[in-house]
């Protein structure tokens, strides 16, 4: 197995990209503490600690965690329909949480002297405004915070990478009518499609050279006019 002997937390693992990835790194070998708003409300620093804690105290050594928790959202919410609540929500958990999360999780990685990986799920808005000016801005701050990461975690060994997933429907995306056509591979993607490359990523098997990355998984959206808001 490509994870046996590994302990991973994963966050927005309730549903979705999370879930998916939750399933598949156990299939692997993987204890997985599984984590999503129910069990930590990720918009509060205190309980992103918190988690942080709980996992190290349940798995006794976390070797993996995967970033995928993000609040629901409208895709046509654009810099005029946001309110600061909302602002302030999305960013204290897609990057709040992540940099406290990371940052506790690879203290406990080093000083355990494990080969850790930390995987955060951003988006192709990280790259390409679309409406979800909240949203956008938070994926792209994830996306440096992987650099930033990898770049001073990598000496101890820990790789730190990002996959950007494409059109995949349920969780906190609702594709609009006509989106398929845009994508050279013309359908949608699913969690097992972004779960495949996180076991690769994480894998020291297949990604022990990889850091600092973020591996697009889209189907080609991004080749196309995608970013056209909806209407």
């Amino acid at each position: 197995m490509l994870l046996e002997g590994d302990g991973a937390l994963v966050t927005g693992a309730g549903n979705g990209i999370g879930r998916g990835i939750a399933d598949a790194l156990e299939k692997e070998g993987a204890k997985v503490f599984r984590a999503d708003v129910a069990q930590a409300d990720l918009s509060r620093p205190a309980a992103a600690a918190q988690l942080a804690e709980d996992a190290i105290r349940k798995l006794g050594k976390v070797s993996i965690y995967v970033h995928c928790a993000s609040p629901r959202r409208q895709e046509s919410q654009n810099v005029k329909d946001v309110k600061f609540e909302e602002w302030r929500e999305m960013l204290a958990v897609n990057l709040d949480a992540a940099f406290i999360l990371s940052q506790a999780i690879s203290k406990h990685m080093i000083e355990q002297k494990v080969k850790g990986r930390i995987l955060l799920i951003t988006s192709l808005h990280a790259e390409s405004p679309r409406n979800l000016p909240h949203y956008s801005a938070s994926k792209a701050g994830q996306t440096m915070l992987v650099k930033e990461l990898a770049r001073a975690l990598g000496p101890h060994g820990i790789r730190v990478n990002a996959i950007a997933p494409g059109a995949i429907p349920g969780g906190g995306f609702n594709a609009p009518p006509g989106m398929v056509e845009k994508i050279p591979l013309r359908r949608f993607g699913t969690p097992a499609d972004v779960a495949g490359m996180a076991l690769a990523v994480l894998s020291e098997r297949f990604g022990a050279y990889v850091t600092g990355s973020t591996v697009v998984v889209d189907g080609g959206i991004a080749l196309t006019n995608w970013i056209e808001p909806p209407r």
